[in-house]
């Protein structure tokens, strides 16, 4: 499987300065991320929003070391809302980050995390927006679920993100699938061991529909991170028989990925959300996004062989 090699790729520094050198590599990078600054992605936002799109920012950026780096990681976040907030978009612009941006991983990384993700869900709420917490591998959902719990006390729209090959996963629905809860459930994009997550595409499948459907009998506000058409399609059915309207759950995508369908749903008045980071730090955000889908990384491959 190509999948834990590209994974196990994304974390070697032989392999980022490899791919980062090749001169193709940058085109191709710009498919997914359209800018290293938030000036640069400016014009994204009005275009897309433009176009009846929605969108949620990542800025880019996980191997955080230093608190300083983590402290760094937040300012980039609050000079994005910042930006947002003159573009006056409200919840048709949120933000996604990653807790390991924030210092989770550092020594007392729980609490460092919160004291940095806290100003920024805090800055997100006075322009009439809201954040979602992005899942990362299995060891830290304890402490993503945790901070979540912890800042829905006051800003209660604040999301997470939920994975469907975890075995946990189901239990996490149910009790997420509350009224005011905004859960994003993906399929899941790291190397995990077969002790707590499903190995093979059809038994996440499977597993991505039961959450799914847990989600949209529930009370909370379901979005679907998404490309598989199946799974669109099984997702309309699902909200269908659970009564909701077309403004009571949300597709999301990523940028550079399936723009058609974006564009396609969105016209069908469905809320579109499209995933758009930016950033200098592009690189495991770059592999996984190869790593998730077999025809991103023949996309890249082409590129490599038909350059010049």
């Amino acid at each position: 499987m190509l999948g834990p090699v590209i994974l196990a790729a994304s974390r070697s520094d032989k392999m980022r300065r490899l791919i980062s050198a090749a001169p193709v590599t940058k085109p191709v990078v710009d498919r997914f991320i359209p800018g290293e600054t938030v000036d640069q992605v400016v014009p994204i936002i009005k275009d897309l929003t433009a176009k009846g799109l929605e969108l949620t920012m990542d800025v880019v950026g996980e191997d955080i070391t230093t608190p300083e780096q983590a402290a760094a990681a937040r300012d980039a976040y609050l000079a994005l809302v910042d930006h947002l907030k003159e573009l006056d978009l409200g919840t048709r612009a949120e933000m996604s980050v990653k807790l390991s941006m924030f210092g989770q991983a550092l020594e007392g990384g729980h609490e460092l995390a919160l004291a940095n993700v806290r100003p920024v869900v805090e800055a997100a709420a006075a322009i009439g927006t809201t954040v979602t917490l992005d899942a990362e591998d299995h060891t830290t959902l304890d402490s993503m679920f945790a901070i979540h719990d912890e800042l829905r006390k006051d800003f209660p729209q604040t999301g997470c993100v939920i994975q469907a090959y975890l075995f946990r996963t189901e239990a996490d629905a149910r009790r997420l699938a509350e009224s005011g809860s905004r859960v994003r459930v993906v399929k899941g994009a790291y190397k995990e061991p077969a002790e707590v997550a499903y190995q093979q595409k059809a038994e996440t499948d499977k597993a991505y529909v039961r959450i799914l459907k847990i989600l949209m009998e529930g009370e909370g506000y379901p979005m679907i991170g998404s490309h598989d058409p199946r799974i669109i399609s099984i997702a309309q059915e699902l909200a269908r028989k659970a009564g909701r309207k077309l403004d009571e759950y949300e597709f999301q995508m990523l940028y550079g990925i399936r723009s058609d369908e974006h564009l396609r749903l969105a016209a069908e008045g469905h809320r579109m959300r499209v995933y758009t980071a930016y950033g200098t730090d592009w690189y495991g955000y770059f592999m996984r996004r190869l790593a998730e889908k077999p025809a991103n990384l023949l996309f890249f491959a082409r590129s490599i062989l038909t350059k010049g």
